[in-house]
């Protein structure tokens, strides 16, 4: 069973080689101080694993333009690591079938405790990051025979009932790309005739519900048939809103 931590390396590897200029790396490294002005953020998760998640990075990775020229870097850091941490949720619940949230996202000016140590290598530079993890499962509620227990119900993440749903049958499918044709283009099409869509042969493959997208991945074959092999995925949010014109 995975860990939240290692749901959260899982996601940014992939996000950061898309998002992240040169497609730099995540790698394990040994843990090093970080110099005066390093920055960072912090996540405060609920539900069946509660605790703090905080990444603290290299001031020095604000000098290279990872998020493109021109952008407010820091604020482009504070949104891709939001959607890092989102998305770790939702490959959480996936791989280890446990209910989380995030219920606060904050900038943080420095963490006591690091768990984990990685590095952002891209081809002629590389930065250190620092994972401060105390994301846990709850104590278990001590009960005694004079102070009973009481059970108290609790909206998990704003989706009361939402079990009632979860053996619902859905249709998904994958996008492999798209092109706007014209309906003479189209009424000409013959046998072998080729199609080019808009999608490079290497980039990630759409898992649709509906009309919307809520994963992304390479296709692999399993036993002579396609498969997807998923690198990212959209916020649980977002996927429970794809069911919503199924109903």
């Amino acid at each position: 069973m995975k860990t939240y931590l290692e749901c959260w390396v899982s996601v940014a590897s992939a996000l950061f080689s898309q998002a992240l200029a040169g497609e730099p790396e995540l790698v394990e490294a040994l843990p090093k101080p970080l110099a005066e002005g390093s920055f960072g953020f912090a996540a405060t998760l609920g539900g069946d694993q509660n605790g703090r998640f905080a990444i603290m990075l290299d001031r020095t990775i604000l000098d290279s333009p990872l998020l493109g020229e021109g952008m407010d870097q820091r604020a482009g850091w504070a949104e891709l690591l939001r959607e890092v941490a989102d998305s770790a949720v939702g490959e959480f619940l996936a791989s280890a079938g446990k209910k989380c949230r995030i219920e606060k996202f904050e900038e943080t000016a420095g963490e006591s405790k690091v768990s984990s140590a990685l590095q952002l290598k891209s081809k002629d530079r590389a930065w250190t990051i620092l994972v401060s993890d105390e994301v846990r499962a709850p104590k278990p509620m001590i009960q005694t025979e004079s102070q009973p227990a009481v059970k108290v119900a609790s909206a998990v993440d704003g989706n009361a009932g939402i079990e009632l749903l979860l053996d619902v049958e859905l249709d998904v499918s994958l996008r492999f790309g798209s092109r706007e044709m014209s309906l003479a283009e189209v009424l000409d099409l013959g046998p072998g005739d080729v199609v080019q869509l808009d999608r490079h042969v290497a980039d990630p493959v759409d898992l649709i519900v509906g009309d919307k997208i809520v994963a992304r991945g390479e296709v692999v074959l399993v036993n002579g048939n396609f498969g997807l092999r998923v690198t990212e995925v959209a916020t649980p949010r977002k996927r429970l809103e794809t069911i919503r014109c199924l109903f």
